[in-house]
């Protein structure tokens, strides 16, 4: 996933960012109607009769997304649509983004296998002066169709505000979201918060967050369109209208010894709750969790319980005492799992439960791994990453171990297919 939660924590407190320690893991179906039409008759000395045709076996296909300008007149779209059906590619979806001077097309297709994309882009530009076209593999998760998509993500983030960056993330696909506070963690304004209707820069999205600060999107590859802005637009101010929530419910386990701790979702409602738990770690916990100085723990709080910056699990016990948390935080490119369990609750696998439930909610949301950074003596870590299960990679630098693990991607949900376009004449 694509995130960056800043302000980040000074130099001295935290190690060097994964990315100068990891380097990042690396990352068809043919189609045609039946022919209903009875076989010719064989002959049983000649065999098959005079003309039966030949079996053949289906075409190899790929889907490809594509989007280019068109001139906006009557009849461009018919002309790119005929042009593409001149080389078997069929259209699945086909979204419109009027401009100023001209529309932006973006289409589902499905060509021949054969056919590079350079073909899509040439025959957009012969059909229609299709110009600044871009073409990216697609796959079934693509064949979700817009409308459908759109609500699904609004109903997310009507749930849960943590869900907004992650909405804005499956609207625009390949793109990087900052979450940038109105005061950096020392208290310091920082002058980030954009005008109330938003700016609109080419490939650069700001918002004003509801919660402070901005939203920043960026998308380098490919310009974003003002239909794109106002439906990022409309996500934010579904946000703002609802206010913070996130789904407290919880779950009630029960510890190997008998202990019953409550496993829940936090938020900065837990903000006192988590500084008291603080005051009942040892200065060795603490040093291990932040990495730096114990007196500056607190300070991270109100940052790490954020439902912008990411999610954060709490463990209670019956007496309502918050004895672990674990933080699930979007870092750039990448995500970072973090735990702290009160010393008096260690070694009981609470910092296991609460791990196992992150790294679920990391693949749900379509991360590819997760890396912990934290100290090669802190063996209840390097514990909990192993029984995962997943392949671990370690790095360690100046004392600093960086653990990284693969996900297994969750389950895709079945794709609704869109309704058939009606087509241009002879544009299939």
């Amino acid at each position: 996933m694509t995130f960056r939660a800043t302000p980040e924590p000074p130099s001295r407190h935290r190690p060097r960012r994964r990315h100068d320690l990891v380097a990042w893991w690396s990352r068809r179906q043919g189609h045609a109607p039946p022919d209903t039409s009875p076989p010719p008759a064989a002959d049983a000395h000649t065999g098959p009769a005079a003309g039966a045709p030949e079996t053949t076996a289906p075409e190899a296909t790929t889907l490809w997304r594509m989007r280019t300008t068109v001139r906006d007149e009557p009849g461009a779209l018919a002309a790119l649509c005929a042009a593409l059906a001149g080389h078997r590619v069929d259209i699945l979806a086909l979204q419109t983004h009027p401009l100023t001077d001209g529309t932006v097309d973006e289409f589902l297709l499905r060509a021949p296998e054969t056919l590079p994309s350079g073909g899509l882009a040439d025959a957009a530009a012969a059909a229609a002066g299709g110009r600044d076209t871009w073409t990216e593999r697609a796959d079934t998760h693509d064949l979700v169709d817009a409308p459908t998509r759109a609500l699904t993500l609004a109903t997310r983030t009507a749930l849960d505000t943590a869900e907004l960056p992650l909405a804005l993330r499956q609207l625009f696909g390949r793109c990087t979201i900052h979450s940038v506070p109105a005061k950096s963690l020392s208290g310091r304004s920082l002058d980030s918060t954009p005008p109330a209707e938003g700016i609109l820069e080419e490939t650069v999205m700001r918002l004003r967050d509801p919660s402070g600060g901005a939203i920043v999107i960026e998308r380098p590859y490919l310009p974003f369109t003002p239909t794109e802005f106002a439906r990022a637009r409309a996500l934010v101010e579904l946000d703002a209208r609802l206010g913070p929530r996130i789904p407290h419910d919880g779950d009630v386990l029960t510890l190997p010894e008998g202990n019953a701790i409550t496993v829940r979702r936090a938020d900065t409602g837990d903000l006192d709750a988590a500084r008291e738990m603080h005051t009942r770690c040892s200065a060795a916990t603490l040093g291990l969790r932040y990495h730096g100085p114990v007196g500056d723990a607190d300070r991270y709080l109100t940052h790490l319980l954020s439902p912008r910056f990411g999610r954060t699990l709490a463990a209670y016990t019956a007496s309502g005492r918050l004895v672990a948390l674990g933080h699930l935080l979007w870092d750039g490119d990448e995500t970072e799992v973090a735990l702290i369990v009160e010393d008096e609750w260690q070694r009981r696998g609470v910092g296991g439960e609460l791990l196992r439930r992150l790294v679920a909610m990391a693949a749900e949301t379509g991360c590819e791994s997760v890396y912990a950074v934290t100290q090669s003596a802190n063996t209840g870590m390097v514990a909990a990453m192993r029984a995962l299960e997943l392949p671990l990679d370690y790095q360690i630098e100046q004392g600093t171990l960086v653990l990284s693990a693969r996900l297994d991607p969750a389950p895709a949900p079945e794709p609704v297919l869109p309704l058939p376009l009606p087509a241009p004449p002879h544009s299939r």
